[in-house]
């Protein structure tokens, strides 16, 4: 999606988008709101980017806020030396091939007990 796109489907202009996207304005909360829609991506996620701790974005999203990574990982931002930077790259990588392997394992459990409930099914 270009930012044209984004703009017209969250009904804001291209130049305020890009305010936004090069940090010179600050959205209101409808605004963040359209631009979740526009995204398909529901405003807790969006804003769990961002550097607003747990309990705000709870607060936001009017509860428990829904969380896109599993137990024990977090999102983090901090500033670092370029070596800090190389390392916490190479930690990040493996976090994401082992998230990948969790979920390519629940798929692949899910799928067989789809399967044996199938089967169990027609047996009956």
């Amino acid at each position: 999606m270009t930012k044209h796109e984004l703009a017209v489907q969250a009904d804001i202009s291209d130049s305020f988008l890009s305010d936004l996207t090069n940090g010179r304005a600050n959205p209101s909360l409808r605004i963040l709101e359209a631009i979740a829609e526009a995204l398909e991506t529901p405003l807790p996620l969006l804003l769990e980017l961002t550097d607003l701790d747990k309990d705000t974005l709870d607060e936001l999203a009017g509860g428990k806020a829904p969380r896109s990574l599993p137990t024990g990982f977090l999102r983090t931002s901090a500033v670092l030396t370029e070596y800090q930077s190389f390392r916490v790259r190479q930690w990040d990588q493996i976090n994401k091939d082992s998230i990948r392997k969790q979920i390519a394992a629940n798929t692949r459990k899910l799928k067989k007990s789809k399967q044996t409930s199938k089967k169990t099914s027609l047996h009956n």
